[in-house]
């Protein structure tokens, strides 16, 4: 075997891809206002279902390999805050969330990660905010869904469906932020 052989191999491994993976997420988030901006919902649906598979990719080959580390645990979750905070607010921008809405959903994130990048092993996030991180994608893909992809009354249809998983999503932000406060608060009683 030659030098170059065995220096892609070594290159080239598990932990790697799947860091590659979570910082790709983050490389997306500035394609993803842009495409927002410039009124073109569909490269932004593209971008953010893209998105979507390298979180589940990540995720996924992190426990088939039983490769979860720390410096992934505290990237994953701020590279879902980051696709996620410039989409929200382009939901208020488009008038189709109010503002308060938005402003508990990013307080909320913000606290959060900073509580979890605090623990040594990442604190890997909760079932709970598993189902409120879907749920806020599901909303963002649906009120923004392309007005060229169906007829008048599809469209309002799908966003209809958007507008409820929002308010879906926001409870669920709610609710995991009440059990994190009180987690958090034991935690530091002990």
């Amino acid at each position: 075997m030659n030098k170059k052989t065995i220096n892609s191999k070594r290159f080239i491994t598990w932990p790697r891809i799947i860091n590659g993976l979570t910082i790709s997420r983050i490389l997306l988030g500035l394609p993803i206002i842009i495409s927002l901006s410039n009124g073109n919902n569909e490269f932004f649906i593209f971008l953010i279902l893209m998105a979507g598979l390298t979180d589940f990719l990540d995720g996924y080959f992190a426990r088939k390999y039983d490769l979860k580390s720390v410096f992934g645990a505290k990237l994953d979750p701020l590279a879902d805050k980051i696709l996620l905070i410039g989409p929200m607010i382009w939901l208020v921008h488009e008038n189709l969330v109010p503002l308060w809405a938005i402003w508990l959903t990013i307080s909320r994130e913000l606290l959060i990660t900073s509580w979890r990048s605090d623990k040594t092993s990442g604190a890997p996030a909760s079932a709970l905010g598993k189902y409120k991180t879907t749920f806020q994608f599901t909303s963002i893909i649906l009120l923004l869904w392309p007005k060229s992809w169906g007829t008048i009354h599809t469209i309002y249809i799908i966003n209809k469906i958007g507008y409820i998983s929002f308010w879906i999503a926001l409870f669920l932000t709610l609710i995991s932020s009440i059990k994190y406060v009180f987690n958090h608060k034991e935690d530091h009683q002990n």
